[in-house]
């Protein structure tokens, strides 16, 4: 399996909960399709107190995971939106 692209996409997203609205993550996000996984080297504001967990909720909205042997967490549908 390829590891992902060592170059950050220049596009940035912010990610939200779908719950309550509250900001989780800014992330560097390539290509234009669903919001499936983030890479955690591509994460460039971290908004959580604790990894996958929504502060003001606290709903669980992604899992830890390794994806291509890279640290990843891998996003619950319909728990997160991006803009």
């Amino acid at each position: 399996m390829a590891k992902p692209n060592t170059k950050a996409p220049s596009k940035s997203v912010d990610i939200f909960c779908s719950n309550c609205q509250h900001p989780l993550l800014k992330y560097k996000k390539g290509g234009k399709g669903a919001l499936v996984k983030c890479f955690k080297e591509r994460i460039t504001k971290d908004f959580t107190t604790h990894e996958g967990t929504c502060p003001q909720c606290e709903k669980v909205f992604a899992r830890d995971t390794l994806i291509r042997g890279t640290p990843a967490l891998k996003m619950i549908g319909g728990k997160v939106w991006f803009k």
